[in-house]
């Protein structure tokens, strides 16, 4: 597997640890994880535990944008030489957003999700290019 395709693998699991630890945060603020109503439940968190939900959310939706790209870029012929940099560097930025989100760095946050903007501009550059 080619390290395009191990980085969309680390991508679609970030929000798995955020989602158990939106589970902890729920669990302590109301005396249970309420998994028939998560959501419900979830909207009623303040602090730490509604960034975490948010940080989860986000992370889901740059799930599809991310894969989206890694298909452009097969299908366009990218090599994964060429792709394996931004791939990488958009595996940090989206570690580095979540970990923002949670210790509540709200303009680095808004930096580093640009940066991870900037690594699927890229991509597309370079497909457009191969």
């Amino acid at each position: 597997m080619t390290t395009p395709f191990w980085c969309l693998m680390i991508v679609v699991f970030i929000p798995i640890p955020l989602a158990f630890l939106g589970g902890i945060f729920r669990a302590r603020a109301f005396s249970y994880a309420d998994n028939a109503n998560p959501r419900i439940q979830a909207a009623k968190l303040e602090g730490i535990g509604a960034r975490t939900y948010a940080a989860q959310q986000n992370a889901w939706e740059a799930i599809a944008i991310f894969t989206a790209t890694i298909v452009v870029i097969q299908f366009a012929g990218v090599s994964a030489e060429a792709a394996a940099p931004w791939t990488i560097a958009f595996v940090a930025f989206r570690i580095l957003h979540a970990i923002c989100y949670l210790t509540n760095l709200d303009k680095a946050r808004s930096l580093v999700f640009f940066g991870g903007i900037v690594c699927v501009g890229a991509l597309l550059i370079e497909a457009g290019s191969a």
